[in-house]
């Protein structure tokens, strides 16, 4: 009898405190990523992340996800101080415990802060995801402790990592202004074409439809979109996702007398479909990342009404508009162009399908696998 033995050469640990349910395109990615890495033979790869409420283990294959109790409440896609805190403290000592009882070539750190502040405590070189609220004075909501601590925490990371990847050219330049002289690589977040794709038959709308999916809160600037819509004829905005500002933006929508459907959190499968029967997808944030929803928009087959923020200028040049934040006149004038000249809806929407198929999940983990020989070999020669 003849035994074939599956070599692994590189066996990773990847910390990431956001994974589905919890989080937002960081943790999907994440889950893109490791299934992807699930059908590589060279490589065994273990994530370290959050529960909501116990701590168990998933071991699939050449994965396992540890998953660990930090205690959450409340709004599973709102990460507070204190659960990153939390998770900060428990998987340090989980992850001391967990690097006892087996060799790891490399560490992962989705977040600079608090992933790449974890791994920069163990002996193991590290790479360091930049994915958007982790790089100093992207998000106003840490602006004070950006300036008084993360800012030079950051800085420290970075330079002690065997390599910084930023999601988006955006998201680097951010980065760069806080650490001018760090060398930072760009790897786009991939989407699921199979999954995300144009409807075979796509029903007729009776209202113009426009979609956005995303958490919201104030940095995703739904209050543009509802004003820029007011008095604005036979059109319909499908907001899907949840977060603290649903009950202001529903009475701002009552009150311009906007037609506006709030669908809540709803499923990958439910998000695709809505996605398929829709006409337009607007993203209006005040800053961003690489956007995940933009990503699955586009691979959907749709045009992109999007803020000139982070990585959208990558993403968006012949399948729709940039506008500038927080433009209510801008994004009134996208909409009506496209309500007077319906065959763009149709090439920009080709476009979209176009550029999508070129960022397969597939291709950022063989990037990211490239990245990992690179550094683990760097490694071993000094």
């Amino acid at each position: 009898m003849v035994y074939f033995q599956i070599i692994v050469y590189m066996r990773i640990l990847l910390i990431n405190y956001e994974y589905p349910p919890l989080g937002g395109g960081a943790g999907n990615a994440t889950k893109f990523i490791l299934r992807e890495f699930k059908k590589m033979d060279n490589i065994e790869i273990e994530l370290v992340t959050s529960s909501i409420n116990s701590f168990y283990v998933q071991d699939k294959k050449n994965t396992k996800i540890h998953f660990i109790d930090i205690g959450k409440r409340g709004n599973i896609h709102y990460q507070s101080n204190k659960d990153l805190l939390s998770f900060s403290w428990k998987s340090f000592w989980y992850i001391r415990k967990l690097l006892k009882t087996k060799p790891f070539d490399l560490v992962h750190a989705f977040f600079g802060i608090p992933s790449g502040f974890i791994a920069r405590q163990f002996s193991l070189p590290y790479i360091v995801s930049l994915r958007g609220s982790d790089v100093p004075f992207y998000n106003q909501r840490f602006a004070k402790l950006d300036r008084l601590v993360f800012a030079r925490l950051s800085k420290g990371i970075w330079s002690k990592a065997g390599s910084v990847i930023a999601n988006s050219q955006g998201l680097k330049d951010l980065a760069l202004k806080t650490s001018p002289n760090q060398k930072i690589d760009i790897i786009y977040n991939g989407v699921d074409t199979d999954f995300f794709c144009p409807p075979k038959k796509k029903e007729t709308n009776t209202k113009f439809t426009i979609i956005s999916t995303g958490r919201l809160i104030a940095r995703k600037g739904y209050n543009y979109l509802i004003n820029a819509l007011n008095g604005v004829a036979n059109t319909k905005l499908i907001l899907i996702g949840d977060g603290n500002q649903k009950e202001s933006l529903q009475a701002l929508a009552q009150s311009k007398n906007v037609n506006v459907e709030f669908l809540g959190k709803l499923e990958h499968k439910q998000i695709a479909k809505q996605l398929q029967q829709a006409d337009l997808f607007a993203l209006t944030s005040l800053n961003e990342g690489m956007s995940n929803a933009v990503l699955e928009a586009m691979a959907s087959g749709l045009p992109i009404l999007s803020t000139n923020v982070g990585g959208a200028t990558e993403l968006i040049s012949d399948n729709g508009f940039l506008i500038e934040p927080a433009n209510e006149t801008a994004i009134n004038e996208v909409i009506t162009t496209y309500l007077r000249t319906p065959e763009l809806l149709t090439t920009h929407g080709q476009q979209s399908r176009k550029k999508a198929l070129e960022m397969k999940w597939s291709n950022v983990a063989k990037k990211y696998l490239t990245e990992y020989k690179k550094v683990i070999s760097n490694n071993k020669k000094n």
